[in-house]
């Protein structure tokens, strides 16, 4: 509305379609190959039996011309009215021949008045309605053809097949090319669809299922009525993680094509030596004027008597909103180490700078994932590892891979590339 008042329009959508080269295509051949019949028709002028009779439609061809031909340039201009009526002038232009050509000079295979340009008009019904109203078209043409001729000599035949070949051919490959692109939009839908759920689940996790988990911890611990309240708790967590869980929708392939997903709410916590309370850590050093934000500063509040952080002397920036995702990730790998490794295991946190990308790795001493567990983990709705660190690595560009040995502990190693951030626009491969 702003704009209008203004007085400037919005901006008009694009309409990105494989059948847009087509359309440019068939233009271009149906405006060369009346250059071609003209010259054609100027050059036999004198052989004509009434020659008059040819100037006359190729003057009427060449107003058509003038008049229509940017409605071969789009789906939308090219009508079912203008189709029958450029194949009108094609095949109206095939039976004419008879009466302005000599009977020897039809019967000695000279070209019909509107010649080749008469496969743009099959072509023009094969890309707008597929196959069969090119056949259609194609049948039309075959049929002046004939008549024009008189007999079916070998010349009138063989271009009568490559007429009709090419027309269902060509709309054959344009119902395949639609239903290709019906098939990928579709596929986009759900992909946005997915990552949009998979970013609300990751929130749950990191906000709802945690808030649960500990109060069923707390309130078994303390026993009484907060037992109760802990059992309560504890129903509705299993409950909530199925759902969120059974709500997702996994991709068709690995080579699901990218959407554009916003951005959650950075979520950075640290925990502060007490089962089950989490803190946000102090950043101490806000975003740089260019939008970036030192990694350091957003992980080393993770450190403390259970953890260890070792960081470059350097400053190792990302996009401020990357950064956030990245230590929401590495908060996430600290809670298991908490709640899997328990309270005595000792984490240690080392960030790398590399040319391209940033490395985060989490270690700990724990007694390690035995192997399959991560994927039992996710079947049961527990997605701590599935959403709240692969995903996030996931949109932004980059991986998240675990090493872990029954008895000797896990590794987790996050990779961000530089210049991300979690919009969906760039995105790697996971490793797990």
């Amino acid at each position: 509305m702003a704009a209008r008042r203004h007085g400037k329009r919005p901006p008009k959508a694009l309409r990105m379609s494989v059948e847009l080269p087509l359309w440019r295509a068939i233009t271009g051949y149906r405006i060369l190959t009346l250059v071609y019949t003209l010259c054609q028709v100027a050059f036999s002028y004198r052989h004509y039996a009434h020659p008059l009779g040819a100037v006359a439609y190729m003057g009427a061809l060449t107003v058509w011309m003038a008049l229509t031909w940017r409605r071969t340039t789009s789906p939308e201009r090219c009508t079912r009215q203008f189709l029958i009526v450029d194949l009108g002038f094609a095949v109206g232009g095939i039976l004419l021949t008879s009466l302005v050509d000599s009977h020897a000079r039809i019967m000695g295979g000279a070209p019909t008045l509107p010649s080749i340009w008469t496969a743009g008009a099959v072509l023009g019904f094969a890309i707008k309605g597929g196959w069969r109203w090119a056949a259609v078209a194609s049948s039309a043409v075959a049929v002046a053809n004939l008549v024009e001729r008189e007999q079916l000599a070998r010349d009138t035949l063989r271009n009568v097949v490559l007429v009709w070949v090419a027309g269902v051919a060509i709309g054959y490959v344009v119902e395949v090319a639609r239903a290709s692109e019906r098939t990928l939009a579709r596929a986009l839908q759900i992909e946005a669809a997915t990552r949009e759920r998979e970013r609300l689940a990751r929130d749950i996790h990191d906000s709802v299922l945690q808030v649960l988990a500990m109060v069923q911890r707390r309130g078994t611990a303390i026993g009484g009525e907060a037992a109760e309240l802990g059992r309560m708790a504890g129903e509705q967590e299993v409950a909530l993680r199925t759902l969120v869980a059974g709500g997702l929708v996994r991709p068709a392939g690995a080579a699901a094509v990218a959407s554009y997903v916003p951005a959650p709410a950075p979520v950075t916590a640290a925990h502060d030596g007490t089962a089950g309370t989490v803190v946000a850590p102090a950043r101490s050093a806000p975003p740089a004027a260019d939008g970036s934000c030192d990694v350091r500063a957003l992980l080393a509040p993770f450190a403390g008597a259970g953890a260890t952080f070792s960081e470059p002397g350097a400053p190792v920036e990302l996009p401020a909103a990357a950064a956030a995702e990245l230590a929401a990730a590495v908060s996430a790998a600290l809670d298991n180490v908490r709640v899997h490794a328990g309270d005595g295991a000792h984490a240690w946190i080392l960030v790398e700078d590399e040319p391209h990308a940033v490395i985060v790795t989490v270690r700990d001493d724990g007694p390690g994932i035995p192997e399959g567990r991560l994927a039992d983990a996710e079947r049961e709705g527990r997605l701590g590892v599935a959403l709240s660190i692969r995903g996030r690595l996931r949109d932004l560009g980059g991986s998240a891979a675990w090493v872990s040995v029954p008895g000797q502990g896990t590794e987790v190693e996050l990779t961000v590339p530089k210049g991300t951030a979690p919009e969906g626009g760039k995105r790697g491969k996971s490793r797990v």
